[in-house]
């Protein structure tokens, strides 16, 4: 079959050539040489991960300037796009779960988010998005790889990626697999690598999170666990960073996550149908000015863009000086105890994003307040589950939170 298939390719050259007198009759030798010599000096080499050519640099995800709805554009959902903007600030909050009502923007605004993320260095044509220093720290651990001088990596500016996983995505598409392109025509056994690899210092968006295939969930579970991912593939044993901000959205009629996934998100916006209808009405405007004219919407809401893409950035070089009492972090653990809430994660959440909340709002000291709101969010999913309760997850907080906060005014 193979050689089927390059004498057909010669034959096809030979007729070009002679209608076109060009020269790729005459290239073809040359390349032939090149993947010999390759071959030749290294025949059971295994290709680990390695700068990409330039096309690969784009993020997946990112939406060019103009179609994508603008994130100052969207009308009400302020809790998701507070528990958006938070992730941005500080990723080590873990990510946000967004569920609601069908038709309420939840994929908009997610998909919306990509055009006011700063701006991040990567060494120049890197797959994985890594700095310096993790460029130069995975390359030196490859077998026979010379030291690299760090000097003479070029960096380049990109957008934060954003990157969509579809329900449908196989194993091998979001983990990585073998390029079957490059074993075919060279002989060499090399990596191509996944979703996982796009979205390292990004996004990871999930659409219908609650449908997603069990095995894709474990998959997810791993490496949010280490920030690392490992492919064993073919004889290939590839480790590369994956370090993402884990975004899901869906319908809670359509099913429940499974504990141990709900678990690793940090936050927990719930949405709900607009019922004011001056704001229903501003919603169908915007969308149908956005429809008819997207370059012209975008203009309206640049500047707006501009300034909450400025007011990120100098949040995340405030959060490094922003401070937190032992008198808050008490309530704050006093408040996880009252809600019955398992393990720590609740309060080191709770603590994370109230520093984000306030590097947000401009100030230097957490107070009681910022807890207050942001509790919610970060405990919202973590509550334990009584089917005879008949109060509401988030007026259950509260409630706690009051009884909270009266002890400490008491003291």
């Amino acid at each position: 079959m193979l050689q089927g298939l390059k004498v057909t390719t010669k034959r096809s050259i030979m007729t070009q050539t002679e209608q076109a007198g060009k020269k790729p009759a005459a290239k073809k030798p040359v390349a032939k040489k090149t993947v010999a010599a390759k071959a030749k000096a290294a025949p059971t080499v295994t290709a680990a991960p390695a700068p990409a050519p330039k096309p690969a640099g784009k993020p997946a995800g990112k939406k060019k300037s103009g179609l994508a709805f603008p994130f100052t554009a969207i009308v009400g959902q302020e809790e998701m796009k507070l528990s958006l903007i938070l992730n941005i600030i500080d990723p080590r909050i873990g990510g946000v779960l967004v569920m609601g009502h069908r038709g309420t923007g939840k994929s908009t605004t997610v998909r919306a988010l990509a055009e006011v993320l700063p701006l991040i260095d990567r060494v120049q044509g890197d797959t994985y998005n890594r700095t310096v220093e993790e460029f130069v720290e995975g390359e030196e651990l490859k077998k026979g790889q010379k030291a690299l001088d760090p000097a003479s990596l070029k960096i380049e500016k990109i957008p934060v990626p954003v990157v969509d996983l579809p329900l449908g995505a196989t194993e091998d598409r979001v983990c990585g697999t073998i390029d079957i392109e490059q074993a075919l025509t060279s002989g060499v056994k090399a990596f191509e690598p996944g979703l996982l690899a796009q979205a390292n210092r990004g996004f990871l968006y999930i659409d219908e999170v609650n449908l997603l295939d069990d095995h894709l969930v474990d998959v997810l579970l791993d490496v949010a666990a280490s920030g690392k991912n490992v492919v064993e593939r073919e004889g290939i044993s590839i480790r590369h960073p994956a370090r993402f901000v884990l975004v899901g959205s869906g319908n809670p009629e359509e099913g429940e996550l499974r504990p141990q996934l709900l678990d690793r998100f940090g936050l927990h916006a719930r949405i709900i149908t607009i019922l004011d209808v001056a704001k229903r009405v501003d919603i169908v405007k915007r969308r149908r000015e956005f429809d008819e004219d997207p370059d012209a919407f975008m203009k309206k809401y640049n500047r707006e863009q501009l300034k909450l893409q400025k007011k990120i950035q100098t949040a995340k070089d405030l959060l490094p000086q922003v401070t937190m009492d032992d008198t808050v972090l008490t309530d704050i653990a006093r408040l996880c105890m009252n809600l019955g809430i398992d393990g720590h994660r609740g309060e080191l959440t709770i603590t994370r994003t109230a520093h984000a909340h306030a590097a947000f709002l401009g100030q230097t000291v957490v107070t009681m307040k910022h807890v207050k709101d942001i509790a919610g969010l970060c405990l919202r999913h973590r509550l334990r589950k009584d089917p005879l309760e008949t109060l509401d997850a988030g007026e259950k907080i509260d409630r706690e939170l009051a009884k909270v906060l009266g002890e400490a005014e008491a003291v």
